[in-house]
């Protein structure tokens, strides 16, 4: 689900609750609104850089973070329908902050490079997602990894993560069977369509048994509302293929990872961070 209501910032809400005014929400924006997400103790000085990825359809453009010393392991992220901003490069920067080397992509690179935020209407954003589809998914994903894994900062020897929110939920299913020997956990928040409608051969669950990871689901309360059997369908697919799946409803609203949504919820948010974490540190380890 990316309907409109869930995604338009609202400077207001913020002002009246005390947590910015609107003087510094502009600086916020162009300081990656690192201001809205939490300081981590423990946290590792980072590197990072633009850069661009050559794929069978086009040219790629990419943030790639890591810790500043050492080799770790590689972790891509697949962006909500606002893509490629500075939310997105905060949650990797922070990510690459506690031992990974994040490439976080601009899923849209097809058709061009959007400038968005959370505040964006979803309508000027569907454009957008003209040639994006499963196969090209899987061949992106083939690519990013591969240059992933000819980076001297990521260890290639430990697996590779990925982790999606709402559209880049089902991308990280994709990514996940595309690469099955390499990839070793999936993480989608609010991921939008895991399940398709009844006898559809391209739902992304069916996708799972074709893996070799373990899988974190964070599902929006309102998703669960909408559609209340799909984490029972996610259950049973999980179970019968095999597969380690932490599946749970948050009581939060679809799109409350990215601190730059007027749903942002940070207590739920940095629970769901918290559980990436741990799946992280167990099956990439």
């Amino acid at each position: 689900m990316c309907e409109k209501d869930h995604f338009a910032e609202s400077v207001i809400e913020y002002e009246a609750r005390g947590l910015i005014t609107r003087r510094q929400f502009g600086v916020v924006v162009a300081a990656g609104v690192s201001m809205l997400l939490p300081v981590d103790a423990h946290a590792q000085q980072t590197s990072e850089r633009d850069v661009e990825i050559k794929t069978p359809d086009g040219t790629c453009d990419a943030y790639f973070v890591h810790p500043s010393t050492g080799a770790t392991a590689a972790v891509l992220i697949w962006p909500d329908i606002f893509g490629l901003r500075p939310a997105m490069r905060t949650m990797g920067k922070r990510l690459a902050s506690s031992g990974y080397a994040v490439l976080v992509v601009n899923p849209f690179y097809r058709v061009g490079k959007p400038t968005a935020t959370g505040a964006t209407p979803i309508p000027e954003m569907m454009p957008f997602r003209k040639g994006m589809s499963p196969a090209g998914d899987m061949s992106d994903a083939k690519t990013f990894i591969a240059w992933l894994d000819q980076q001297p900062q990521v260890n290639k020897s430990r697996k590779v993560g990925t982790q999606g929110y709402c559209m880049g939920g089902p991308m990280t299913f994709h990514t996940a069977s595309a690469v099955p020997d390499r990839v070793g956990a999936v993480a989608s928040f609010h991921g939008g369509g895991l399940v398709g409608k009844d006898g559809d051969p391209n739902s992304p669950h069916l996708l799972a048994a074709k893996t070799k990871a373990s899988f974190l689901i964070a599902i929006a309360e309102n998703d669960d509302q909408q559609r209340p059997t799909e984490k029972d369908v996610l259950k049973e697919t999980f179970a019968n293929a095999k597969l380690s799946a932490e599946i749970e409803v948050y009581p939060a609203a679809h799109g409350w990872c990215p601190p730059d949504t007027k749903v942002y919820n940070e207590p739920a948010a940095e629970k769901a961070w918290a559980r990436l974490l741990a799946l992280y540190k167990t099956a990439l380890a």
